[in-house]
């Protein structure tokens, strides 16, 4: 069985490939025709999931998987939120993004720079949307990055209840705590329970 990930972030294509499993063979949108970039507009992550998730299942026969994550920071009013990464401008990158963070954050005590990861699912088929699901981590925004591993904002992300950052985790320490391995739980939870119907759902659009 196979589920597009409607994504072209080679880093989050590889970590929820991961986080899938075996079972499926998993596919990035460039596996498909090219097709215009689904516009992300949505207010919030859960709107721009399901938009990546309906532009993408029109162009797929496979069942499709859109993920939209971000960082909120308490001081920050929740930014940069659903704009995390874009929060530098357009076509920024991670570096970009987590400069300007650190510059809006210079001066915020330590106790003051919780923050949040999260992230929103959705999954469609034939322009429909079967499902969605949601996961979240609470933790604070230290001032020098650590670890070399994942990516975005991770080497600045410690979560409650450890001493590492993101980028200093393995990828199976990472998957067990954070905003998608935990959205991802469920995600493969339904899949068993769906997988038949599904089968039957995809054989049909391939036909």
């Amino acid at each position: 069985m196979r589920v597009v990930l409607a994504t072209r972030n080679p880093k989050k294509l590889l970590e929820l490939q991961q986080l899938i499993g075996p079972r499926w063979l998993v596919l990035g949108i460039d596996s498909l025709p090219p097709f215009p970039e689904p516009i992300e507009n949505g207010k919030t992550f859960q709107e721009n999931a399901r938009i990546k998730a309906l532009e993408t299942s029109l162009h797929s026969p496979w069942l499709t998987l859109a993920d939209d994550s971000g960082l909120e920071v308490d001081a920050l009013n929740g930014a940069p939120g659903v704009r995390s990464a874009r929060f530098a401008g357009e076509n920024a990158t991670d570096a970009e993004n987590l400069e300007l963070l650190l510059r809006k954050l210079e001066g915020v005590p330590e106790p003051a720079r919780t923050a949040r990861f999260q992230c929103a699912l959705a999954v469609a088929l034939r322009n429909n949307i079967l499902a969605e699901f949601h996961g979240t981590v609470e933790g604070s925004i230290i001032t020098n990055p650590r670890g070399v591993g994942g990516f975005g904002y991770d080497p600045f992300f410690v979560p409650i209840g450890s001493s590492l950052t993101f980028a200093e985790m393995n990828p199976d320490e990472k998957h067990k705590l954070s905003h998608r391995g935990k959205a991802m739980q469920k995600f493969r939870a339904w899949l068993e329970t769906q997988g038949t119907q599904l089968a039957q759902a995809q054989n049909s659009q391939e036909s």
